[in-house]
Protein backbone atom coordinates (compact mmCIF):
# COMPACT_ATOMS: atom_id res chain seq x y z
CA UNK A 1 0.00 0.00 0.00
CA UNK A 2 1.00 3.63 -0.49
CA UNK A 3 0.03 6.68 1.08
CA UNK A 4 -0.52 10.04 -0.70
CA UNK A 5 -1.30 13.33 0.49
CA UNK A 6 -1.08 16.94 0.24
CA UNK A 7 2.87 16.24 1.22
CA UNK A 8 4.98 13.53 0.36
CA UNK A 9 3.98 10.73 2.08
CA UNK A 10 6.26 7.78 1.84
CA UNK A 11 5.35 4.30 0.95
CA UNK A 12 3.87 1.87 3.68
CA UNK A 13 5.01 -1.36 2.73
CA UNK A 14 3.32 -4.37 4.05
CA UNK A 15 6.56 -5.82 4.46
CA UNK A 16 8.34 -2.47 6.82
CA UNK A 17 7.30 -4.93 10.16
CA UNK A 18 7.08 -8.57 10.67
CA UNK A 19 3.17 -9.79 10.22
CA UNK A 20 2.93 -10.98 13.63
CA UNK A 21 4.54 -7.39 15.40
CA UNK A 22 1.92 -5.16 13.27
CA UNK A 23 -0.86 -7.09 14.18
CA UNK A 24 0.00 -8.13 17.98
CA UNK A 25 -2.96 -7.16 20.06
CA UNK A 26 -5.03 -5.82 17.48
CA UNK A 27 -8.48 -6.57 17.25
CA UNK A 28 -10.16 -6.14 14.62
CA UNK A 29 -14.07 -6.43 13.35
CA UNK A 30 -15.66 -6.39 9.85
CA UNK A 31 -19.04 -5.55 9.82
CA UNK A 32 -20.95 -6.04 6.36
CA UNK A 33 -20.08 -9.26 4.71
CA UNK A 34 -21.28 -8.63 1.28
CA UNK A 35 -19.29 -8.49 -1.97
CA UNK A 36 -17.02 -5.78 -1.02
CA UNK A 37 -16.76 -6.21 2.76
CA UNK A 38 -16.39 -10.50 2.33
CA UNK A 39 -13.11 -9.52 0.15
CA UNK A 40 -11.79 -7.06 2.72
CA UNK A 41 -11.83 -9.21 5.59
CA UNK A 42 -10.26 -12.09 3.22
CA UNK A 43 -7.52 -9.53 2.41
CA UNK A 44 -7.15 -8.95 5.83
CA UNK A 45 -6.98 -12.40 7.31
CA UNK A 46 -4.22 -13.28 4.59
CA UNK A 47 -2.70 -10.18 5.96
CA UNK A 48 -2.63 -12.29 9.43
CA UNK A 49 -5.36 -10.15 11.59
CA UNK A 50 -7.24 -11.67 13.58
CA UNK A 51 -11.06 -10.93 12.40
CA UNK A 52 -14.44 -11.60 13.53
CA UNK A 53 -17.19 -10.61 10.92
CA UNK A 54 -20.24 -10.48 11.23
CA UNK A 55 -23.45 -9.78 8.39
CA UNK A 56 -27.15 -10.35 8.83
CA UNK A 57 -26.79 -12.73 6.09
CA UNK A 58 -26.17 -15.99 7.12
CA UNK A 59 -24.64 -17.42 3.44
CA UNK A 60 -22.41 -14.10 3.90
CA UNK A 61 -21.50 -15.41 7.71
CA UNK A 62 -20.58 -19.22 6.03
CA UNK A 63 -18.50 -17.78 3.68
CA UNK A 64 -16.16 -15.69 5.66
CA UNK A 65 -16.37 -18.92 8.34
CA UNK A 66 -14.86 -20.96 5.17
CA UNK A 67 -12.06 -18.45 4.93
CA UNK A 68 -10.94 -19.24 8.51
CA UNK A 69 -12.68 -16.08 10.21
CA UNK A 70 -14.59 -15.86 13.36
CA UNK A 71 -18.17 -14.81 13.23
CA UNK A 72 -20.27 -13.45 16.00
CA UNK A 73 -23.42 -13.11 16.30
CA UNK A 74 -24.34 -9.93 16.00
CA UNK A 75 -22.18 -6.75 14.78
CA UNK A 76 -22.19 -5.49 19.15
CA UNK A 77 -20.69 -8.58 19.18
CA UNK A 78 -17.98 -8.46 16.72
CA UNK A 79 -17.29 -5.13 17.32
CA UNK A 80 -17.24 -4.86 21.22
CA UNK A 81 -13.65 -4.36 22.48
CA UNK A 82 -12.33 -3.85 18.67
CA UNK A 83 -9.42 -1.93 18.35
CA UNK A 84 -10.45 -0.95 14.76
CA UNK A 85 -13.95 -1.44 13.06
CA UNK A 86 -14.14 -1.78 9.31
CA UNK A 87 -17.80 -1.09 7.99
CA UNK A 88 -18.66 -2.25 5.07
CA UNK A 89 -22.60 -1.24 5.11
CA UNK A 90 -24.54 0.51 2.25
CA UNK A 91 -25.35 3.84 3.06
CA UNK A 92 -25.40 6.46 6.02
CA UNK A 93 -28.80 5.22 8.13
CA UNK A 94 -27.02 1.97 8.23
CA UNK A 95 -23.93 3.33 9.54
CA UNK A 96 -25.42 5.61 12.28
CA UNK A 97 -27.77 2.91 13.53
CA UNK A 98 -24.53 0.69 13.68
CA UNK A 99 -23.09 3.35 15.51
CA UNK A 100 -25.39 4.84 17.65
CA UNK A 101 -28.79 2.77 17.51
CA UNK A 102 -30.76 0.47 20.28
CA UNK A 103 -27.36 -2.17 19.84
CA UNK A 104 -24.77 0.53 19.10
CA UNK A 105 -21.61 -0.20 18.85
CA UNK A 106 -20.29 3.44 19.79
CA UNK A 107 -19.25 2.62 23.15
CA UNK A 108 -18.87 -1.01 22.68
CA UNK A 109 -15.18 -0.43 20.70
CA UNK A 110 -12.35 -0.07 22.49
CA UNK A 111 -11.76 3.24 24.20
CA UNK A 112 -9.43 4.16 21.56
CA UNK A 113 -10.65 2.26 19.37
CA UNK A 114 -10.78 3.64 15.50
CA UNK A 115 -14.31 3.26 13.53
CA UNK A 116 -13.38 3.20 9.55
CA UNK A 117 -16.32 3.78 7.81
CA UNK A 118 -16.41 3.00 4.16
CA UNK A 119 -19.72 3.76 3.15
CA UNK A 120 -20.68 6.20 0.59
CA UNK A 121 -22.29 9.29 2.50
CA UNK A 122 -22.64 13.03 1.91
CA UNK A 123 -20.20 14.82 3.48
CA UNK A 124 -21.74 16.75 5.54
CA UNK A 125 -23.15 13.13 7.50
CA UNK A 126 -19.64 11.68 7.66
CA UNK A 127 -18.92 14.89 9.52
CA UNK A 128 -21.79 14.77 11.79
CA UNK A 129 -21.02 11.15 13.03
CA UNK A 130 -17.28 11.93 12.96
CA UNK A 131 -18.27 14.42 15.80
CA UNK A 132 -20.90 12.39 17.41
CA UNK A 133 -18.28 9.10 18.08
CA UNK A 134 -15.16 11.28 19.01
CA UNK A 135 -17.65 12.86 21.46
CA UNK A 136 -16.70 9.41 23.39
CA UNK A 137 -13.22 9.37 22.74
CA UNK A 138 -13.17 6.84 20.02
CA UNK A 139 -11.86 8.42 16.19
CA UNK A 140 -13.71 8.29 12.88
CA UNK A 141 -12.05 7.62 9.97
CA UNK A 142 -14.09 8.96 6.73
CA UNK A 143 -12.51 6.05 4.21
CA UNK A 144 -14.51 5.23 1.37
CA UNK A 145 -13.59 2.44 -0.79
CA UNK A 146 -13.28 2.37 -4.79
CA UNK A 147 -11.97 -0.71 -7.10
CA UNK A 148 -14.95 -3.40 -7.15
CA UNK A 149 -15.33 -6.86 -5.78
CA UNK A 150 -11.89 -8.35 -7.33
CA UNK A 151 -10.33 -5.85 -5.90
CA UNK A 152 -11.57 -6.26 -2.28
CA UNK A 153 -10.05 -9.70 -2.57
CA UNK A 154 -6.64 -8.62 -3.85
CA UNK A 155 -6.56 -6.13 -1.38
CA UNK A 156 -5.91 -3.73 -4.16
CA UNK A 157 -8.50 -1.37 -3.19
CA UNK A 158 -8.05 2.67 -3.61
CA UNK A 159 -9.29 4.29 0.08
CA UNK A 160 -10.07 7.97 -0.09
CA UNK A 161 -9.60 8.62 3.66
CA UNK A 162 -9.76 11.71 6.47
CA UNK A 163 -9.24 11.91 9.78
CA UNK A 164 -7.07 13.00 12.23
CA UNK A 165 -3.52 11.55 12.24
CA UNK A 166 -4.29 9.14 15.48
CA UNK A 167 -6.64 7.56 13.27
CA UNK A 168 -4.62 7.27 10.75
CA UNK A 169 -1.79 5.44 12.69
CA UNK A 170 -3.96 3.20 14.28
CA UNK A 171 -5.82 1.85 11.70
CA UNK A 172 -2.91 1.52 9.27
CA UNK A 173 -2.12 -2.36 9.58
CA UNK A 174 -5.82 -2.70 8.34
CA UNK A 175 -5.39 0.07 5.71
CA UNK A 176 -2.13 -1.50 4.67
CA UNK A 177 -4.08 -5.00 4.18
CA UNK A 178 -6.96 -3.55 1.78
CA UNK A 179 -5.52 -1.43 -0.09
CA UNK A 180 -3.05 -0.35 -2.92
CA UNK A 181 -3.69 3.12 -1.95
CA UNK A 182 -4.68 5.04 0.75
CA UNK A 183 -5.30 8.62 -0.40
CA UNK A 184 -4.99 11.13 3.14
CA UNK A 185 -6.70 13.81 2.28
CA UNK A 186 -7.51 15.83 5.08
CA UNK A 187 -7.42 16.09 9.42
CA UNK A 188 -11.21 16.02 9.26
CA UNK A 189 -14.01 13.80 8.45
CA UNK A 190 -16.06 14.56 5.32
CA UNK A 191 -13.20 15.63 2.71
CA UNK A 192 -12.72 11.77 2.15
CA UNK A 193 -16.61 11.58 1.67
CA UNK A 194 -16.69 14.65 -1.23
CA UNK A 195 -13.58 12.96 -3.23
CA UNK A 196 -15.80 9.95 -3.20
CA UNK A 197 -18.56 11.84 -4.90
CA UNK A 198 -16.67 13.03 -7.54
CA UNK A 199 -15.65 9.55 -8.20
CA UNK A 200 -19.15 8.25 -8.04
CA UNK A 201 -20.66 11.26 -10.57
CA UNK A 202 -18.25 9.83 -12.91
CA UNK A 203 -18.47 5.88 -12.50
CA UNK A 204 -22.46 6.96 -12.74
CA UNK A 205 -22.62 8.81 -15.76
CA UNK A 206 -19.77 6.26 -17.58
CA UNK A 207 -22.15 2.92 -16.41
CA UNK A 208 -24.72 4.83 -18.07
CA UNK A 209 -22.87 5.99 -20.95
CA UNK A 210 -21.66 2.66 -21.37
CA UNK A 211 -24.97 1.20 -21.65
CA UNK A 212 -26.13 3.46 -24.28
CA UNK A 213 -23.45 2.40 -26.07
CA UNK A 214 -24.07 -1.24 -26.12
CA UNK A 215 -27.80 -0.95 -26.45
CA UNK A 216 -26.71 1.85 -29.56
CA UNK A 217 -24.50 -0.83 -30.98
CA UNK A 218 -27.14 -3.62 -31.01
CA UNK A 219 -29.53 -1.54 -32.57
CA UNK A 220 -27.08 -1.08 -35.30
CA UNK A 221 -27.01 -4.99 -35.28
CA UNK A 222 -23.23 -4.99 -34.43
CA UNK A 223 -21.19 -7.90 -32.91
CA UNK A 224 -21.33 -6.69 -29.56
CA UNK A 225 -18.01 -9.33 -28.55
CA UNK A 226 -16.39 -7.06 -31.58
CA UNK A 227 -17.48 -3.65 -30.28
CA UNK A 228 -16.41 -5.18 -26.51
CA UNK A 229 -12.72 -5.79 -28.23
CA UNK A 230 -12.62 -2.15 -30.69
CA UNK A 231 -13.78 0.07 -27.85
CA UNK A 232 -11.73 -1.30 -25.19
CA UNK A 233 -8.58 -0.60 -27.49
CA UNK A 234 -9.73 2.80 -28.57
CA UNK A 235 -9.97 6.29 -26.78
CA UNK A 236 -14.00 5.84 -25.83
CA UNK A 237 -12.76 3.06 -23.84
CA UNK A 238 -13.22 3.58 -19.59
CA UNK A 239 -13.00 1.26 -16.57
CA UNK A 240 -16.84 1.22 -16.23
CA UNK A 241 -17.03 0.07 -19.67
CA UNK A 242 -14.12 -2.40 -19.35
CA UNK A 243 -15.58 -3.72 -15.89
CA UNK A 244 -19.65 -3.37 -16.78
CA UNK A 245 -19.95 -4.30 -20.53
CA UNK A 246 -18.93 -8.17 -20.30
CA UNK A 247 -21.87 -8.34 -17.62
CA UNK A 248 -24.14 -7.35 -20.28
CA UNK A 249 -22.75 -9.22 -23.21
CA UNK A 250 -23.16 -12.05 -20.64
CA UNK A 251 -26.77 -11.41 -19.36
CA UNK A 252 -25.17 -11.85 -16.02
CA UNK A 253 -27.09 -9.49 -13.78
CA UNK A 254 -25.85 -10.92 -10.35
CA UNK A 255 -25.74 -8.04 -8.60
CA UNK A 256 -21.75 -6.70 -7.86
CA UNK A 257 -23.05 -3.18 -7.40
CA UNK A 258 -26.68 -2.54 -7.52
CA UNK A 259 -28.74 0.01 -9.32
CA UNK A 260 -30.22 1.32 -6.56
CA UNK A 261 -26.67 1.93 -5.03
CA UNK A 262 -26.67 4.82 -8.01
CA UNK A 263 -29.90 5.87 -7.33
CA UNK A 264 -28.40 6.93 -3.75
CA UNK A 265 -24.97 8.09 -5.06
CA UNK A 266 -26.42 10.08 -7.42
CA UNK A 267 -28.65 11.38 -5.80
CA UNK A 268 -26.35 12.85 -2.82
CA UNK A 269 -24.43 14.62 -5.64
CA UNK A 270 -27.55 16.32 -7.22
CA UNK A 271 -27.86 17.55 -3.02
CA UNK A 272 -24.06 18.25 -3.01
CA UNK A 273 -25.07 20.54 -6.71
CA UNK A 274 -28.01 22.13 -5.73
CA UNK A 275 -27.11 23.10 -2.12
CA UNK A 276 -23.94 24.64 -3.68
CA UNK A 277 -25.79 25.93 -6.53
CA UNK A 278 -23.97 23.95 -8.86
CA UNK A 279 -25.09 22.45 -12.30
CA UNK A 280 -24.81 18.88 -12.74
CA UNK A 281 -26.64 18.01 -15.42
CA UNK A 282 -24.75 15.07 -17.08
CA UNK A 283 -25.07 13.31 -13.23
CA UNK A 284 -29.18 14.38 -13.74
CA UNK A 285 -29.72 12.50 -16.18
CA UNK A 286 -27.66 9.42 -15.57
CA UNK A 287 -29.05 9.32 -12.39
CA UNK A 288 -32.84 9.43 -14.11
CA UNK A 289 -31.68 6.41 -16.07
CA UNK A 290 -30.76 4.90 -12.97
CA UNK A 291 -34.16 5.60 -11.47
CA UNK A 292 -36.37 4.13 -14.84
CA UNK A 293 -34.37 1.31 -14.43
CA UNK A 294 -35.11 0.60 -10.23
CA UNK A 295 -38.87 1.49 -11.15
CA UNK A 296 -38.56 -1.34 -13.83
CA UNK A 297 -38.35 -3.92 -10.70
CA UNK A 298 -34.16 -3.86 -11.63
CA UNK A 299 -32.95 -1.99 -8.34
CA UNK A 300 -31.32 -4.99 -6.85
CA UNK A 301 -29.69 -6.01 -10.26
CA UNK A 302 -26.08 -5.66 -11.23
CA UNK A 303 -26.12 -1.69 -12.29
CA UNK A 304 -25.48 -2.48 -16.17
CA UNK A 305 -28.70 -3.80 -15.97
CA UNK A 306 -29.45 -0.21 -17.03
CA UNK A 307 -28.74 -1.75 -20.84
CA UNK A 308 -31.94 -3.79 -20.16
CA UNK A 309 -34.15 -0.86 -19.30
CA UNK A 310 -32.60 0.70 -22.98
CA UNK A 311 -33.28 -2.72 -24.72
CA UNK A 312 -37.00 -2.80 -23.13
CA UNK A 313 -37.33 0.92 -24.18
CA UNK A 314 -36.26 0.06 -28.03
CA UNK A 315 -37.66 -3.23 -28.31
CA UNK A 316 -33.99 -4.43 -28.59
CA UNK A 317 -33.03 -8.12 -27.53
CA UNK A 318 -29.94 -8.43 -25.78
CA UNK A 319 -28.30 -11.58 -23.66
CA UNK A 320 -30.56 -12.20 -20.89
CA UNK A 321 -33.44 -9.96 -21.56
CA UNK A 322 -35.43 -10.45 -24.86
CA UNK A 323 -37.79 -7.79 -25.52
CA UNK A 324 -41.44 -8.40 -25.23
CA UNK A 325 -41.79 -6.26 -28.05
CA UNK A 326 -41.95 -8.33 -31.52
CA UNK A 327 -43.61 -6.26 -33.57
CA UNK A 328 -41.96 -2.95 -34.63
CA UNK A 329 -42.83 0.01 -37.05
Amino acid sequence: MSMSGSDTIPEVSSTSAPAADRWAGLRVAVTGLGSMGLGMAASLLRAGAHVTGFDPGEDRRNAFAALGGRIATSATAASDHADVVVSVVVNADQTEALLFGPDGIATRMAPDGVFISCATVAPDKARAMAQRLEATGRRYLDAPISGGAQRATDGSLTVMASGSPAAFDRASPVLDAIAGKVYRLGDAAGQGAAFKMVNQLLAGVHIAAAAEAIAFAANQGLDLQRVYEVITASAGNSWMFENRVPHMIDGDYTPRSAVDIFVKDLGIVLDMGRSSAFPVPLASAALQLFVMTSAAGMGRDDDASVARLYARIAGLDLPGETSATTDHP
